[in-house]
């Protein structure tokens, strides 16, 4: 006779095996209610998380991943003697009796510091201050620099966040605007996102912002961004009305209540989408459509990536190759190189690369290689020639569809398309997948 293990000896998942110390399976978050208060001024955090959770297996401890900061008081269920520890990556709070299995619990962390990012292999991550103001940009580790979470992306969960800060400064986070008050010189923002949303896609952002509301085939999004940079960002955005119409046809509807693009004024090294947001540095606007390509990207994103999410890191292609195919769609939707095109010329950059990367498991140091997204991309430009137009963006709307705010793997899509095909793919998707030789686009 076996006893279920509780959370002190469960052994990471092989689906979690990159990044084994970010999360765990053992609870499921529901929701999170942060209430921060922040001073731009001298970067300082005072903070509360009230995090509500079901046991998956039983519990003796919930341990959150929380970084650079510290935690002040904890409580679960409401219980003032709650006993915790903090590591530099986690607190751990002790239960005063075990948790059962399916049995739901509130752990609330008081918590401050002055948060700064994390070093990763994949450089900083998480928090940080720009010259005037401040960003969140998490994937893949990066949401413990800010706030204590259960940091894997398949534990999505509903958010409520609220921010203080000085009142000249703007807010934009996660969710929609639900208030938006001022006190005493300080402005208060309260952000609600019901749709369930990996911690990795939680985001802040802080500044002295324009905000340009537009809506477009239904769907409302707002451009903000630094007043200096006006008219270099309205020419540069000015196509995001059309890739919304773009990608409602190819993709489905699109997927959140709207969408917010931040451009902030000091330049970053690349854009990162986060949920129902994409953001931009100065860097990635000259008023001459640079970066059109990018935008296509980072919107795509909030079908593929966001939407539908990752079950892990090892399935990052599709978030990345579907955005990369996206570019590619958005290029042929308007007037630009057709999707064939750009498949093939990819194709042939591929050819003289090295050929040591399995895209249906990349490893944790080659997740963001350009491999994984140009790859991604022609997996699924050679899908689109197997099965026909027609049909191919049949499967993409309903994959859009199926796994609607939820998580999948490369098996998950693997075993979709093949209810689109009248031949088995079993051996494409092993060659685009599992093996390290590039197949043609033909094959």
């Amino acid at each position: 006779m076996t006893t279920a293990p509780t959370s002190a000896d469960a052994a990471p998942t092989a689906s979690h095996s990159y990044l084994p110390r970010s999360g765990t399976d053992d609870f499921s978050v529901l929701s999170y209610d942060l209430d921060l208060s922040y001073k731009v001024t001298t970067n300082r955090l005072d903070a509360t998380a009230v995090i509500r959770g079901r046991a998956n297996v039983p519990l003796a401890a919930i341990s959150l991943d929380l970084v650079h900061l510290r935690a002040k008081r904890v409580r679960l269920d409401g219980d003032k003697r709650t006993r915790f520890t903090q590591s530099p990556t986690h607190v751990r709070v002790k239960a005063a009796r075990p948790i059962a299995a399916g049995d739901e619990f509130t752990v609330e962390i008081a918590y401050d510091g002055s948060p700064i990012p994390r070093r990763t292999r994949w450089g900083t991550l998480g928090w940080e201050e720009l010259s005037d103001g401040v960003i969140v940009a998490s994937q893949p580790s990066g949401a413990p620099t800010w706030f204590p979470c259960n940091d894997r992306p398949s534990d999505k969960a509903a958010y409520r966040i609220t921010i203080t800060t000085e009142q000249p400064y703007t807010v934009l986070a996660t969710g929609e605007l639900a208030q938006h008050t001022v006190s005493g010189g300080r402005g208060t923002w309260t952000f609600e996102r019901t749709e369930p949303t990996a911690s990795y896609l939680a985001a802040v952002h802080i500044g002295r912002y324009v905000l340009e509301p537009r809506r477009t085939d239904g769907v409302e999004w707002v451009i903000a961004y630094p007043p200096a940079l006006a008219r270099r960002v309205l020419a540069d955005f000015a196509p995001v009305g059309r890739m919304i119409e773009c990608f409602q046809e190819r993709f489905g509807p699109y997927p959140f209540p709207s969408y917010t693009v931040v451009v902030t004024e000091d330049p970053l090294e690349i854009p990162l989408e986060s949920q129902g947001m994409a953001t931009f540095g100065s860097s990635h606007v000259d008023g001459r459509g640079g970066s059109e390509r990018l935008i296509a990207h980072e919107l795509a994103h909030q079908w593929f990536g966001n939407s539908v999410g990752v079950a892990s890191w090892s399935d990052i292609w599709l978030n990345e190759g579907f955005a990369c195919y996206a570019e590619w769609i958005w290029s042929e939707c308007s007037g630009g190189p057709s999707a064939n095109t750009l498949a093939r010329t990819h194709h042939a950059g591929l050819r003289l690369k090295p050929k040591d990367l399995v895209l249906g498991d990349p490893g944790v140091d080659s997740m963001f290689d350009d491999r994984v997204y140009k790859r991604g991309a022609c997996l699924l430009h050679a899908l689109r020639r197997r099965l026909g137009d027609e049909t191919f963006f049949d499967l993409l709307r309903g994959w859009s569809a199926a796994r609607r705010f939820g998580t999948a793997s490369s098996r998950d899509f693997e075993a979709f398309a093949a209810g689109f095909s009248d031949e088995p793919l079993d051996a494409f998707f092993d060659a685009w997948l599992r093996e390290t030789r590039l197949p043609s686009l033909s094959e």
